[in-house]
């Protein structure tokens, strides 16, 4: 018995369908998703960066795992072959670490690999996150998937912060040191907490690091691997948005197959990233733990800086006014809760809420399936621009020690100029969006491509959507 010869005019992938359908009978769900349609647009792309940097994550991560302890509470004499620590007394987890980066094999590069993967990660999800916010993609029926996605961005800044305080470095030292500051200005219960989480008064027993090892191996990646196929799911089940265009509609997706089309592209994209994060990891120097030193509670150090995804965290810190209540003698709110609870309560909180806050605005409740030029939305443009210029002003001031050290600028005076800013360059930015929209709506004008043909409806005065 000889199989049937392929017709010229097969749908793409047969032969695959066929295999596996011989084997499983799994024809028609298989067919399904091997025709599932992707739009072609290249801000679609930054999603999936995002998704192949967290698989070069868990395989760095678990070669490291292999080679890490987290034990702080068991010191010993270095004896490695760096040579201005020889004879130092240092935990074992620092001790690990270097010799990750000095003698074990591949060590460094396995590790500067998962620090530049971390950094990439969080920058995929913040600009895939920006996208579909300022294309209006939350709206229904995804608002569960951007919901997911901003407690994907969440659990991805603890999980990054949990792997930055392993190595017991001076760097990774002060950070935990900041962040038991901030567990400690919880209003009642602060005291509370920072005691079980370190294990007694800071810097506790040494379980702070087990607990975030464990939390950064096991834990976190669980929850983001789970969320993720959820997410993932979520999109497949009410089908990707699109941008208006030639046979698009809202009943409809354009574009490219899932097989095998897009899958061959989307597999060179993970190769693509994954060749760019392992020239990143070999070629540029990330976190030289040995010019740090080990962590001692007595020392700090001018001019550092955390990984990027923190840096906002610390500039509220430093631009937050010495405020504290006291009533009746007693400090209810410490200074540290302002900055370090509340103001990134404020940025989350908005942006979990923010769906149901334009529906409720707006009226609008319909279902959504074409996503918008930002221009056609100039009110969520302009508060959009707002919220990130507010939180990238905050970051910027975050850096005024390097900024102090590399200009010479007065430390003071950058805290008290970021100040006036953080209040001003928002409302700017809104003032300034929510205009150019305008402008752009009635011209039809496309300044980035270098198009300045206006569409019928410009020319007409009504400003209408084009397509």
């Amino acid at each position: 018995m000889t199989a049937a010869p392929q017709t010229r005019d097969q749908p793409p992938g047969q032969d695959a369908v066929r295999f596996v359908d011989e084997r499983l009978g799994a024809s028609p769900a298989l067919r399904k998703a091997l025709r599932y349609v992707f739009p072609e647009h290249w801000s679609f792309l930054l999603g999936e960066i995002a998704l192949y940097c967290f698989v070069v994550l868990l395989g760095s991560g678990i070669f490291l795992a292999c080679f890490f302890s987290p034990d702080v509470t068991t010191r010993l004499t270095y004896h490695g072959p760096y040579g201005p620590l020889a004879g130092a007394e240092v935990t074992k987890a620092y001790d690990s670490t270097m010799a990750l980066s000095f003698t074990v094999p591949g060590g460094l590069l396995m590790r500067q690999v998962h620090h530049w993967a971390a950094l990439v990660f969080l920058v995929a999800i913040v600009m895939h996150l920006l996208r579909v916010f300022f294309t209006g993609a939350f709206r229904r029926p995804r608002r569960l998937t951007w919901t997911i996605g901003v407690t994907l961005m969440t659990l991805s800044v603890l999980e990054g912060f949990a792997g930055y305080s392993l190595p017991d470095d001076l760097l990774s030292g002060m950070g935990l040191a900041i962040a038991n500051g901030v567990a400690l200005s919880l209003p009642i219960v602060g005291g509370d907490v920072g005691a079980a989480l370190w294990g007694g008064q800071y810097p506790g027993s040494g379980v702070i690091e087990s607990r975030l090892y464990l939390a950064h191996i096991l834990l976190l990646p669980l929850a983001l691997a789970a969320l993720i196929a959820v997410h993932l799911a979520l999109i497949v089940r009410t089908h990707h948005t699109q941008p208006p265009g030639p046979g698009r509609r809202e009943d409809n997706v354009v574009g490219a197959p899932a097989w095998p089309t897009y899958a061959v592209r989307s597999l060179g994209l993970l190769f693509a990233t994954a060749a760019v994060l392992v020239l990143l990891g070999g070629l540029i120097q990330i976190n030289p733990v040995w010019e740090w030193g080990p962590y001692e509670t007595a020392l700090s150090t001018n001019g550092a800086q955390p990984d990027w995804y923190l840096g906002w965290l610390i500039g509220s810190l430093r631009l937050m006014p010495p405020v504290e209540p006291s009533v009746f003698g007693v400090t209810p709110v410490p200074n540290p809760f302002w900055g370090g609870v509340l103001f990134p309560g404020v940025v989350f909180g908005l942006l979990y809420l923010y769906p149901w806050i334009e529906s409720r605005l707006t009226g609008d409740r319909r279902e959504h399936h074409l996503i918008d030029r930002p221009r056609d939305h100039p009110w969520r443009s302009a508060f959009g621009a707002a919220l990130f210029s507010w939180v990238s002003l905050i970051f910027i001031a975050g850096s005024a020690d390097r900024l102090f050290l590399a200009l010479g600028w007065s430390y003071e005076a950058q805290v008290h100029v970021f100040r006036v800013l953080v209040f001003v360059v928002p409302v700017l930015a809104f003032l300034a969006t929510r205009r150019a929209c305008d402008d752009l709506r009635r011209s039809g004008a496309h300044p980035l491509r270098g198009d300045r043909t206006t569409t019928a409806a410009a020319k007409s005065g009504a400003g209408g959507r084009r397509t």
